[in-house]
């Protein structure tokens, strides 16, 4: 069997970071899982997504889908509930985290924006991860669910609610100093050439795209992980609730919460 990375977010957002991966790993075996059941994490609690991913822990584990890495694509469950699932799984997980040391790193006006949900902008882990890597550097932070929806509703439909993302834009204020802006939510990258277009191109975006494809690539070596040479297993979706409109083949899925066996 070929390496099996499973990709994980609240909804579509992650397919951002499943692409990314893709191109870099394109021989592995992959499948997408959306708890969107719950959709937006950025307004459940630490405890709720803490339960929810331990019960996908138990669902891999009774289905027997034999998942080499699972990537939680969703910077609120990353900055939240990462820590707290991985004594209970031999599996690799791997977090993202809002990119905020190369924003810092590129930024002229040394004044950066942090656009995330607002579970991710009042996290200790955020705000751990500023105090570390954003010396000289001020770092701004804005919140939106709404942000969310708009980029959920624009992949299955196709369609992009322009008026609604220009009032949550003009309603965040975003400072005019700050030349780039990083993008903590992996939805908010479905609406990138949007907001880039909005502020007229004089603000960078940045994600942590590349960088979650690079980690899972590394990880692969690490763990001696192999490929098959035979015909790869399709791209399966799985989800806890109905999607309207979308072309997508999903598999319903219910969650229930309990503790895996696991290693602890």
């Amino acid at each position: 069997m070929s390496v099996h990375i499973m990709v994980f977010d609240s909804g579509i957002g992650g397919t951002t970071v499943l692409e990314q991966i893709q191109a870099l790993i394109p021989n592995a075996d992959y499948s997408y899982f959306m708890d969107n059941a719950l959709l937006p994490y950025g307004s459940q609690s630490q405890q709720t997504i803490i339960d929810r991913l331990l019960a996908l822990l138990c669902f891999i584990e009774s289905r027997a889908l034999q998942v080499d890495i699972l990537v939680i694509a969703c910077n609120t469950a990353s900055t939240s509930a990462l820590e707290a699932i991985r004594p209970y799984t031999n599996i690799e997980v791997v977090g993202v985290v809002p990119a905020i040391k190369p924003a810092c790193a590129i930024s002229k006006s040394k004044h950066i924006g942090l656009l995330a949900t607002p579970s991710t902008t009042k996290s200790r882990y955020t705000a751990n991860l500023i105090s570390t890597h954003s010396q000289g550097t001020r770092v701004s932070l804005y919140g939106s669910t709404t942000l969310v929806e708009i980029a959920e509703a624009l992949f299955h439909t196709q369609i992009l609610n322009e008026a609604k993302l220009a009032k949550v834009l003009s309603d965040l204020a975003i400072a005019e100093e700050i030349d780039v802006l990083v993008l903590g939510c992996t939805h908010f990258p479905l609406l990138a050439s949007a907001i880039s277009n909005y502020y007229k191109q004089r603000i960078i975006l940045i994600d942590s795209g590349k960088a979650i494809a690079k980690r899972v690539e590394s990880l692969i070596s690490l763990r001696g992980l192999t490929f098959t040479t035979g015909k790869k297993k399709p791209l399966h979706y799985y989800a806890t609730a109905p999607i309207c409109h979308s072309q997508l083949s999903i598999e319903l899925i219910t969650l229930t919460d309990q503790i895996p066996r696991g290693n602890h």
